[in-house]
Formats: structure tokens, sequence, C-alpha cells
């Protein structure tokens, strides 16, 4: 199990933004303040943004509890001005539930955010 990500950024300003807009529909909120920024939930700092050279060539994917989350995430990034990649949508060729909605960070990372489960 993955206990928590470091992600690497040219922007640490550019990058807070993002992350602490698009992530707070699932609760999570700029929790540590120093020269690394970690984002957490309350219980658990699970995300730190470091300043470096990124990596481009990885993706990250958030879970969300439903698919009406997904989509206020997408639409936060739309109205904050943020670099969209692709609209929340089925992906029934991974499994029949998988809906997900896709941005771009600050460094061009991929950023998903997806929901497994079924539509209530």
């Amino acid at each position: 199990m993955i206990d928590h990500l470091e992600i690497r950024t040219r922007d640490m300003a550019a990058s807070v933004r993002f992350y602490a807009d698009l992530l707070a529909p699932l609760g999570y909120r700029l929790e540590v303040d120093g020269p690394a920024k970690g984002f957490g939930d309350g219980t658990t700092l699970d995300m730190f943004l470091v300043e470096g050279e990124p990596s481009s060539n990885v993706h990250y994917a958030f879970g969300a509890p439903d698919r009406p989350t997904v989509d206020r995430i997408y639409e936060v990034g739309r109205i904050a001005g943020h670099a969209l990649d692709r609209a929340p949508a089925l992906a029934p060729h991974i499994h029949p539930n998988y809906y997900a909605g896709y941005l771009r960070d600050p460094d061009d990372r991929l950023i998903e955010f997806v929901c497994h489960a079924a539509p209530d």
C-alpha cells in the first residue's frame, strides 16, 4: 500500500494552488507549510510537494467516493483555470464502473480523479 506521495515541482506556488483547489473536495488541505508542503485529511499526510525537477512521465490517480465528486473536482479545476485534459467519463474498457476525469498539473503531469463505485 502507498503511504504517501512526494511530487517534485518547478513552481511551488502554482502547484500548491492546483492541489489545494482540486484535493479540497476529497477533504484534503495544506497541513505542512515548510520547505516541503504536505497535504492531508486531518488524520494522515498523504502527499508532499518539494522543489525540484519534475518527472513528467508519471500520472497520479486520486480516488473519489462517487461520480458527482469526480465531476465537482473537474469543475473546480475548470473554474480555477487549471489545464483540463479529459472530461469525466466512463472507461468501460478498464472496468464497467471506472469513471474518471483528468487535468494537467503546473508541471504538465496527468492527474486523474477516479471513482470505481457503481452509480447510486
